[in-house]
């Protein structure tokens, strides 16, 4: 009865916080729609100009090559100090130059063109280049055929490697599937952190934590009565999430088992809920709270393996990845929802978001009977 009655408290405060519920709503749709649609690895008119002083029919239909949707030809400019001049501005990511004798030195196979791109953004910049070579490698083959009159029985003759790639579980390489997964991942975090964190910081503000800690209600009735609102709220908005933004805006086939994944998730809302709870008993005011889930959030992504795999992180960064909770709940998910594996190959995150769950919530029943006990 009296866990029921704590239970209805807390519940009636998170619905009566309109901006709360209005971050949770926002959260598990607006703030993943962005990241599937705003945010891109992929190159996609790449703002390119050329400084084309050969002037012949093969610069120019080099030059071709250079098309959408990866390259975009924002001008052709006539001077070396245009080039700097986009370039310098950010009108232009990249410069294809191509020198005046590149007609006599390609009869002669010494043909040379000089390629600049804007490094700045060093993915985007990788991919680019990626693609030049893809482009410049294709052109000189077909000049090479054309030049030494091969013909397609010749080439059957030369014995080569027949290379066939197949991309598993994201055929298209879509941006949009990673992100809008990565994001919903991103947010169950952040509102985890939050609603639980905020929920404690107000009753401090307001001096209502002394008046449940002299009523007859135990450390855990209190510590369940915080977390389950939030275990609630997230529960229902990831599943509205999954169904009607991920796959039904993304198309993001859900191939694993939603049962395995739901349960875990619930867990991994309770792991973050205790360091929310944590981070309440340091915070004496919600700005601060805010500011050190700010602090705690930015490594825990960091070392999440997102955006680099463990494997590829310095030894030292690859031992501090293993204390993120975060690390395991990626893995797992996209292990689970993107590849469809089962608990044969996700055992281990379990065990892993268990052991700091554990960890992390007599952290917290730490902290508060140290702060509030006084």
């Amino acid at each position: 009865m009296r866990l029921f009655s704590l239970l209805k408290k807390e519940m009636t405060q998170l619905m009566r916080d309109r901006v709360l519920l209005f971050i949770l709503l926002w959260g598990f749709t607006g703030m993943i729609y962005i990241a599937g649609h705003g945010v891109s690895m992929e190159v996609r008119n790449f703002p390119t100009i050329v400084y084309d002083m050969s002037y012949s029919p093969e610069s120019r239909e080099l030059i071709s090559r250079f098309q959408k949707p990866y390259f975009k030809i924002l001008a052709f400019v006539q001077t070396e100090r245009e080039v700097i001049e986009w370039l310098d501005s950010g009108k232009a990511s990249m410069a294809v130059i191509i020198p005046a004798d590149f007609k006599r030195k390609i009869d002669r196979s010494e043909a040379k063109i000089q390629v600049i791109i804007d490094g700045t953004m060093s993915m985007s910049a990788t991919m680019a280049v990626a693609y030049v070579s893809s482009i410049t490698y294709n052109y000189a083959i077909e000049v090479f055929e054309r030049k030494m009159g091969i013909t397609n029985r010749f080439f059957n003759d030369i014995p080569f490697i027949d290379e066939r790639t197949r991309i598993h579980f994201n055929p298209n390489i879509l941006t949009s599937w990673f992100m809008s997964l990565l994001e919903f991942f991103n947010v169950t975090t952040m509102v985890s952190l939050l609603v639980t964190a905020a929920a404690l910081v107000r009753e401090k503000e307001y001096g209502t934590v002394e008046q449940l800690l002299v009523t007859p209600v135990r450390t855990w009735e209190i510590f369940f009565a915080k977390i389950t609102p939030t275990i609630f709220a997230v529960g229902i908005l990831s599943f509205l999430s999954i169904f009607f933004v991920i796959k039904g805006i993304f198309k993001v086939p859900i191939r694993g088992s939603l049962f395995l994944f739901y349960p875990v998730m619930l867990f991994y809302v309770f792991t973050m809920s205790s360091l929310g709870i944590a981070i309440a008993t340091v915070a004496r005011n919600l700005a601060q709270s805010m500011m050190l889930m700010l602090v705690i959030l930015t490594p825990m992504l960091m070392l999440s393996g997102a955006w680099t795999p463990p494997e590829s992180m310095q030894p030292l960064m690859q031992y501090l990845s293993l204390i993120s909770p975060m690390r395991y709940f990626i893995d797992f998910g996209y292990s689970v929802l993107f590849k469809g594996n089962g608990i044969k190959y996700v055992w281990h995150d379990i065990v892993g978001i268990i052991l700091l769950g554990a960890v992390l919530f007599g952290f917290s029943v730490y902290r508060f009977r140290k702060t509030f006990a006084k």
